[in-house]
């Protein structure tokens, strides 16, 4: 049995095996790979997008999907080990995890962190506990990582690009009113690195810099490649012949759920909107966003609009990716 957690746990070869079959899809390949099979998606944060594509596509693929609101429609859960539970939550990770395993052929899970204590979230403790107990594999639909995203991205480079590796991926941090969770600007970094693109990451201050699990994973990756890892503050010199921008905001990790003190960093990127000044530096580059998106606060209305933004066609490609994954997965549970 096999999990979809994190793209770490799979390598370049079977994500592109992935990534092809996902084309096949889109191109009008059907499939009823998920025929007289049940998933169970379950949400403890709000979706537009996944709830969407997961539907739609689980389908399509001759399935059903079973939407559980976490946050209102089930018990309120605890996920701890050892945990006394004389507080909220009624049911366990434990118990739940097994139940459902006996209903559905798969879970998958949305659990965003509460930005409460990084050291314990960065263990992802609640997916964690469900691919733990679960007899049934488990699907990331976006915690401390966002692998789904991951391969809509890179589908999306490699419909516009063709062949990614040694071209010039930069991740930009953008401004954003409040802090928001590093998973997509995690999985940027793994998912580029991966396919053997030089990896650049702007940011206004070196506290914005990610986990190190990701940090260095990242350069793991393109040590393998034989290509560049660089975390710049200079926006001049990150954009200058970049082939492909990726812009997101995050919270920066050492003021993580005490965000008061993060202030005078966040203004200090204040410049960092990505407009058609930054995009002329590059080498006629492609940019995109996970969505949902602020115009004109993280990119400008004449990029948004412009021809090299591939957000709308990331966004679509949500639904051929996670058809292809589910259909590898169920491949993988039918030969078991």
């Amino acid at each position: 049995m096999r999990h979809f957690l994190t793209t770490e746990d799979w390598n370049e070869d079977e994500l592109q095996a992935i990534l092809d079959r996902a084309r096949a899809l889109k191109a009008g390949a059907s499939s009823s790979a998920l025929a007289g099979k049940s998933v169970a998606l379950v949400f403890f944060n709000p979706s537009l997008r996944t709830r969407t594509s997961f539907d739609i596509g689980i389908a399509q693929l001759g399935g059903r999907g079973i939407v559980l609101d976490a946050r209102a429609g089930t018990w309120p859960m605890e996920f701890t080990e050892g945990a006394v539970m004389d507080g909220e939550a009624e049911e366990h990770v434990i118990e739940a995890a097994q139940v459902l395993s006996r209903y559905v052929d798969m879970i998958a899970i949305r659990c965003f962190p509460k930005f409460q204590n990084w050291n314990a979230e960065k263990k992802d403790p609640l997916i964690t506990a469900f691919a733990k107990y679960a007899t049934v594999p488990i699907i990331n639909m976006e915690t401390i990582v966002h692998p789904c995203q991951e391969l809509a991205l890179m589908l999306a480079l490699q419909e516009k690009m063709g062949q990614v590796r040694n071209k010039t991926f930069l991740l930009s941090w953008v401004p954003h009113p409040k802090p928001l969770n590093t998973a997509v600007a995690n999985s940027a970094l793994l998912i580029a690195s991966k396919f053997g693109m030089n990896v650049r990451m702007l940011i206004p201050d070196d506290v914005y810099r990610l986990d190190d699990r990701y940090m260095s994973a990242a350069a793991a990756n393109c040590d393998d490649h034989g290509t560049s890892f660089d975390v710049m503050t200079d926006i001049e010199a990150a954009y200058s012949g970049a082939d492909a921008v990726y812009a997101k905001s995050w919270g920066a990790l050492p003021f993580y759920g005490q965000w008061e003190g993060e202030a005078p960093y966040r203004a200090k990127g204040g410049g960092f909107m990505i407009d058609d000044a930054k995009m002329a530096l590059t080498n006629n580059a492609v940019v995109s966003h996970c969505l949902p998106m602020r115009r004109n606060v993280k990119i400008a209305d004449s990029v948004v609009d412009s021809p090299a933004f591939l957000g709308i066609e990331e966004a679509e490609n949500r639904l051929h990716v996670q058809k292809a994954m589910l259909e590898a997965i169920a491949r993988d549970m039918d030969a078991g």
